[in-house]
């Protein structure tokens, strides 16, 4: 779960209100970026930034300060109030801005939402849900409106909107709890939600999670000394929404290859000194993938794994050739931390529930080889050679249900071709799964990298070519990703 600490701005102030009065403003500090460093610095990831005058005037009154603020936080931000034109949503989100927060005109406004969503994807847009009395608000929660919520968020759905922060104002400020029933109802669209309004309590989170929701807003619980981002953290998020930039070593021979759709593979080099390069570069994981033992029906290269391991000292995946469970003792053994299944997992699901059950579900990766067909995607097992009749969307459910901790997404359209990743496919399978999504496949570009992360909900970005060779330098990359409001770690 996401933990989201607030900032409501009202005539350049940090405040707060009481179930969305006016009247009923208490400042706790005049300087809101003090209070901003002070979340970053208490160890959170994201912000939540409301221009309070801009939602009750109908546009955005403390643009420039927020904007401002976006830029020397350092982190990714999620900014509503006012944000009643595709303009204002424009120039928020081509200033830095991670994501929109937009409530009244989503409800006003019939074509705003879908102009966004084509020009920016889904995963940067919010659509506020404001509720009271099982009612919508909007005008800075000051209008009901005659729009059933049931209706509304059908229309939602139907223009592909992915997230909604739900507030009930009538808990908001409150420090009584978060409004179960209404969350409990909402969640049954399938909407990532995120949650605010009444959240006090460490209890409070829990019941959210236990829920499913994606993620909480938390603002006066904070300001009054009720919880801590310090206590909390650690138990709900601990890596919060840090994105990993991962290097991959496609072995054949003992020698790291790189082709164009599995195929047509080149040397790229000494599997043993990329290894170290890349560990001494920056990169915040490994992943070793001798692409051609499930084919020619033997085991990984367990000595060269061995080789790697000692000479690296960042988390190493090893992946290929894996069939039983004594494989994965053997590679574990050998000092990986963590196995990839991919033809195993497709042949043989069972291994992946004994796995996890024995040997946890952190250490266990499922590479998923998938390729358009149609409107759907198929996998392909056998290092992209054997075509399946199993839809990729339904295999990543299957595969979180059995127990993995991660999904290795490859596009075999995209492999090695340096276009940019396969939005579509990552979004279907990030949304269809609760358990971290790694890209692969396409890297061209550093902004290839900045688009995947912008707009999909990807936990991490993997790729070879582009590394192998030089074209992109992972500390140069990593320091572009962080000038652009990620949050990456240097």
């Amino acid at each position: 779960m996401i933990i989201i600490p607030a900032i409501d701005i009202y005539k350049g102030t940090c405040v707060r209100l009481t179930q969305g009065d006016y009247s009923c403003v208490k400042t706790y500090t005049r300087n809101p970026m003090s209070k901003a460093m002070e979340f970053k610095n208490a160890g959170a990831s994201c912000l939540h930034i409301i221009d309070l005058e801009g939602a009750q005037m109908g546009r955005p009154v403390n643009k420039k300060l927020i904007i401002n603020m976006t830029k020397k936080i350092g982190l990714p931000v999620q900014i509503g109030g006012g944000i009643r034109t595709y303009k204002d949503a424009v120039q928020l989100l081509d200033s830095g801005t991670d994501k929109v927060i937009i409530g009244t005109s989503a409800i006003e406004k019939n074509n705003l939402i879908p102009k966004l969503i084509k020009k920016y994807g889904t995963e940067r847009i919010i659509i506020a849900v404001d509720v009271k009395n099982n009612v919508l608000m909007s005008k800075g929660w000051q209008k009901t409106n005659n729009v059933s919520l049931n209706k509304f968020l059908n229309v939602l759905k139907q223009i592909g909107v992915n997230y909604i922060l739900v507030t009930d104002i009538k808990k908001d400020g409150t420090l009584t709890g978060p409004n179960l029933p209404l969350i409990k109802k909402i969640l049954k669209y399938g909407f990532k939600i995120i949650a605010a309004g009444g959240i006090t309590t460490i209890g409070d989170i829990k019941k959210l999670e236990k829920l499913g929701v994606y993620g909480v807003v938390l603002g006066k619980t904070l300001y009054e000394g009720k919880l801590s981002l310090e206590k909390i953290l650690p138990i709900f998020s601990p890596n919060n929404l840090t994105k990993r930039i991962i290097p991959c070593l496609d072995v054949k021979d003992g020698k790291v290859v790189k082709g164009i759709h599995f195929t047509k593979l080149t040397d790229a080099g000494d599997a043993v000194k990329l290894a170290q390069l890349y560990s001494q570069s920056g990169a915040d994981e490994l992943v070793f993938l001798d692409i051609t033992a499930t084919s020619e029906k033997r085991k990984t290269l367990r000595e060269l794994v061995e080789k790697i391991a000692k000479n690296i000292n960042i988390p190493f995946t090893v992946g290929g050739g894996i069939a039983d469970i004594n494989d994965v003792k053997c590679l574990l053994n050998a000092g990986a931390d963590k196995v990839s299944l991919c033809t195993a997992a497709v042949l043989n699901p069972a291994l992946v529930k004994s796995i996890s059950q024995k040997y946890g579900s952190q250490c266990l990766v499922i590479s998923i080889d998938a390729k358009k067909t149609g409107k759907i995607w198929m996998i392909y097992i056998r290092g992209g050679k054997q075509k399946t009749d199993i839809n990729a969307i339904t295999f990543a459910k299957k595969m979180e249900k059995l127990g993995a901790g991660e999904l290795l997404v490859n596009s075999l359209d995209r492999d090695g071709t340096k276009k940019g990743f396969d939005i579509e496919l990552l979004n279907k399978i990030s949304r269809s799964v609760r358990i971290p999504v790694i890209a692969s496949s396409g890297a061209g570009t550093k902004k290839d990298f900045l688009d995947v992360l912008k707009q999909t909900n990807v936990d991490a970005v993997l790729a070879a070519t582009v590394f192998h060779y030089e074209k992109i330098k992972i500390k140069k990359l990593k320091r572009y990703l962080k000038n652009n409001n990620l949050p990456i770690r240097l």
